[in-house]
């Protein structure tokens, strides 16, 4: 997919549970392993929020409670399906880190952690087509992260699906396979998700702020996407 040409959609039931949502592309992009600079930039940013970080927080959180009520409102388990920002927040209190991948991925996830939000990326030159955020009929395909085989697909959920009916992340648990990022990712779409108790100001804030450590980190260029 050319990354000039790429297109969001946001459809009106998924936006009427209550889901926030803001996207944007960054193309010239220069990913690596790590980065000393943000590596202690990282460190720095986790020992503050390990200070306060606690089991009860996290359960206590409004913003990680307005996915869970997202989810239950459509009749999907909480047990088996946490949102990212709450699954990474307990490794964090479990390990005393987060998990490492690459420069990119590793950026947004700090910012998930500190915003409490849903973020996610995916390299454009392996997205078929335009991105939509929809209800599922139980059609799509999709080969989570780290796995080769096709999982079911739930009708009544929602994701991020491609014009090839790929889906790129299922809810905000769990991401596909096929459109991950890696050292060569040169061109991503980034997400920036949210839930009824999230306000607009927030998503918005937290994208600026991953935008500006992007691009302090790995360079290139922004552009923001419309939801239509």
């Amino acid at each position: 997919m050319n990354a000039d040409k790429l297109s969001f959609q946001l459809d009106p039931q998924v936006a009427d549970l209550g889901v926030q949502v803001e996207t944007f592309v960054m193309t010239g992009v220069s990913n690596r392993k790590d980065d000393p600079r943000f590596t202690e930039y990282r460190n720095e940013c986790i020992s503050k929020l390990l200070g306060t970080l606690t089991k009860e927080s996290i359960r206590e959180s409004s913003i990680l409670a307005g996915f869970r009520q997202v989810h239950t409102s459509i009749g999907v388990s909480n047990k088996k399906n946490v949102a990212a920002p709450e699954a990474l927040l307990g490794i964090l209190l479990q390990l005393g880190r987060l998990p490492q991948t690459n420069l990119l991925v590793d950026i947004y996830n700090l910012v998930s952690v500190q915003s409490q939000l849903s973020l996610g990326a995916h390299d454009i030159e392996k997205v078929a087509g335009n991105i939509s955020l929809r209800m599922t009929n139980g059609s799509e395909h999709f080969v989570p992260l780290g796995t080769e085989e096709a999982k079911l697909v739930r009708e009544g959920e929602y994701g991020y699906v491609d014009d090839a009916n790929d889906m790129l992340c299922r809810l905000e648990v769990r991401q596909c396979d096929k459109t991950k990022l890696s050292i060569d990712s040169k061109e991503c779409f980034f997400i920036v998700q949210g839930n009824p108790n999230t306000p607009y100001e927030l998503v918005h804030s937290t994208v600026e702020r991953l935008i500006s450590l992007l691009q302090e980190y790995c360079g290139g260029t922004a552009r923001i996407l419309s939801n239509s």
